[in-house]
């Protein structure tokens, strides 16, 4: 049985020097935390220097997340770029006919199964890496959002944005300060 989101990668091992490039294209199914407006896309280079696996690639989606502060939902652009290497034991087969070369298995969650690249694993984790922690709407953190006003979301003794930025501009203030 073969599985779609399996890259081999034992020729490239076994051949140090050999390079393999894909482009992929996935929607991530089985990634229920992520709200993705289209499929994740991008490119990988896989090569082998005979002790190190190398893997490289860039990577781009569009994603619905909650803004951090008015949690309306916001599309946001994510970009990122894959750069790892991967310890490899043993003698490449086109060196010696009794060995072989494979990769050593060190991620706390497995990237590998046997000398084949669980794709999605490995872009799932560049993928949650590149997402923005607090994605904000147009209104940002600067200015009045109508959204999180008509929520009541205010500051937690009720004041509003206004009050707020006036401490603010206290505090760096050295005369705030107490100097």
């Amino acid at each position: 049985m073969r599985r779609e989101d399996l890259l081999d990668l034992n020729d490239v091992l076994q051949h140090p020097g050999r390079e393999l490039a894909v482009d992929i294209s996935t929607e991530l199914p089985e990634e229920e935390d992520l709200d993705l407006v289209g499929p994740l896309e991008g490119y990988l280079e896989a090569s082998s220097t005979g002790n190190l696996l190398l893997i490289s690639g860039k990577f781009h989606a569009r994603a619905v997340q909650e803004c951090a502060r008015c949690s309306s939902p916001l599309e946001t652009d994510v970009e990122f770029e894959i750069e790892e290497q991967f310890p490899v034991e043993g003698v490449p087969s086109s060196l010696n006919s009794q060995d072989y070369a494979r990769i050593v298995a060190e991620e706390p969650f497995p990237l590998f199964e046997g000398n084949s690249l669980i794709v999605e694993q490995l872009l799932r984790q560049g993928l949650l890496l590149a997402m923005p922690v607090q994605p904000l709407c147009s209104h940002g953190w600067d200015e009045p959002c109508p959204i999180a006003e008509a929520r009541g979301a205010s500051a937690p003794d009720g004041r509003n944005h206004e009050a707020l930025l006036g401490d603010l501009a206290r505090f760096r203030s050295p005369e705030g300060h107490g100097r």
